[in-house]
């Protein structure tokens, strides 16, 4: 794993970006590394990947990714069965997904946190997202 630069904060992005231009406005509007996997409504993702080289700190990952921030090991898909798995394999310190768009926060018996941050457009209910200080796997769920 790449230690990830840790004097900024990052950003996670769990797909569904639906349309290219949602990709270009949280780019121009967050500064620091923007990590973002795939979903299942990602709208033209070959516009996406073009329109995400125009920013240097967007980072396409996949269908899946694996990071490290600050010594801590973060896995990541869009589906929740996946990062089930990743999570209950164990060795890793926090695993997120977002497909069902349901806030969940799990703490597993090793401590590997598994979290749903909810969604941001508020479809099923509130908007929501998640922060994380990693340094003590601090959770603080935001509504908008």
């Amino acid at each position: 794993l790449k230690e990830m630069d840790s004097n900024n904060n990052h950003l996670l992005f769990l797909g569904d970006f639906c349309a290219p231009f949602t990709l270009v406005q949280l780019a121009e509007e967050f500064s620091g590394p923007i990590h973002v996997v795939w979903g299942n409504n990602d709208g033209d993702r070959w516009l996406l990947t073009e329109q995400a080289s125009n920013f240097h700190h967007v980072n396409l990952h996949g269908e899946m990714a694996e990071i490290c921030i600050e010594s801590s090991i973060i896995k990541a898909s869009h589906y929740p069965e996946v990062a089930k798995s990743f999570a209950e394999a164990g060795g890793v310190n926090l695993v997120c997904y977002g497909h069902d768009h349901r806030f969940n926060d799990r703490v597993l018996k090793d401590g590997t946190i598994l979290l749903n941050p909810g969604e941001i457009m508020g479809r099923f209910g509130s908007s929501t997202f998640v922060e994380v200080e990693l340094s003590t796997m601090t959770r603080k769920i935001i509504e908008v």
